[in-house]
């Protein structure tokens, strides 16, 4: 396994998200809103049509296991029964930060997915602040290669990194390198924040840089601020990310954007999301996915059924609600009334 404090970063993520409170003290702004209920849909159920094509993937639901973990026993264990269920039920899934096998190959194996998953639409992920610290477009090559992915994930946390005793945190002319990369790279490439979103500045930026998505994932979810006050080794550095904890921009505001801004642009709607009802709110905003992590991350540690069952309840909600607002399909779904504060 890896050496050292990375090995021990990763055990430390899984361990504090299953045992400790690491929400954000944001909300996610979807609580705001409400769908306008049809009691007379005029629908069949079983007919509602919840499949979309995503980067040339055919996907049963708009659905995506969100990137988590990777680099550890315990963290192959969560990708296999995370991927056999999303192969199962048909639907996305992204990889947690695969650093670790660039830096240590014979972990490379906790993110081997293929041989259970081999139809799903399959994220790598790797961080955008390593184009500063040694990375260059072999390293991004590599880890798409490795496992097989359609997509880069290009992963953006500079807050994160700015309260790790270990973070790295120059984050200076990324930009220039980001587009570099997207031009070199055979795959689509998406951006992602990992909890705190996207303003309209960085919309913009990503954009011109040419990437093809961008997962908000906004504030309202897991506050890795709070992830790493857990970890502080002093209180000095508790106390630093105890500030945080209600920093970010909210994902309804984040999705909103990044259509505004970028409108070019596919959105991932990630951040807090805990139904297929939130999930069904996003898309109606405009996202194309909707992502998920801390209820898949506690189902995938019991089995690949507990993840199944998981995923079967999300798509379950979203049908229910494209029934209830008389939504045929999901193009039919962006189309539906919203009440509430926007």
């Amino acid at each position: 396994m890896i050496k050292g404090s990375l090995e021990q970063r990763k055990s430390d993520h899984i361990r504090i998200n299953l045992e400790q409170d690491v929400a954000s003290r944001t909300t996610t702004g979807l609580e705001r809103l409400r769908f306008v209920h049809q009691a007379l849909p005029e629908l069949d159920m079983q007919a509602i049509d919840t499949t979309v094509s995503v980067f040339g993937k055919h996907l049963a639901g708009p659905l995506l296991i969100s990137c988590m973990t990777g680099g550890t026993d315990e963290a192959r264990t969560i990708n296999r029964n995370l991927a056999v269920a999303a192969q199962s039920a048909g639907v996305a899934m992204g990889l947690g930060s695969m650093r670790a096998a660039v830096m240590h190959p014979e972990v490379a194996h906790t993110f081997h997915v293929r041989d259970v998953a081999p139809d799903i639409l399959l994220m790598a992920n790797l961080g955008a602040v390593q184009l500063n610290y040694g990375f260059g477009v072999e390293q991004y090559q590599r880890v798409v290669e490795m496992v097989q992915a359609d997509v880069l994930v290009l992963h953006l946390n500079p807050l994160q990194e700015a309260l790790q005793p270990e973070g790295e945190v120059n984050w200076s002319d990324l930009l220039r390198k980001i587009e570099a990369l997207v031009r070199a790279l055979p795959v689509p490439v998406v951006a992602k924040e990992v909890g705190w979103g996207i303003s309209p500045q960085a919309a913009r930026q990503l954009s011109s840089a040419g990437v093809k998505g961008i997962d908000v994932a906004g504030a309202g979810g897991t506050s890795w601020s709070q992830v790493e006050m857990y970890r502080a080794r002093t209180e000095v550095e508790r106390r630093v990310a105890e500030a945080f904890m209600d920093w970010g921009i909210s994902t309804v505001d984040s999705i909103r954007n990044v259509r505004e801004s970028a409108p070019e642009l596919m959105v991932i709607a990630s951040g807090g999301l805990r139904s297929g009802v939130d999930g069904a709110k996003c898309l109606t905003l405009g996202a194309t996915l909707f992502g998920m992590a801390g209820p898949f991350l506690h189902a995938a540690v019991q089995s690949e059924q507990a993840v199944l069952d998981e995923v079967n309840v999300m798509l379950r909600q979203l049908r229910v609600v494209m029934l209830s607002t008389g939504a045929a399909n999901l193009p039919a779904l962006k189309r539906v009334e919203l009440t509430g504060w926007l």
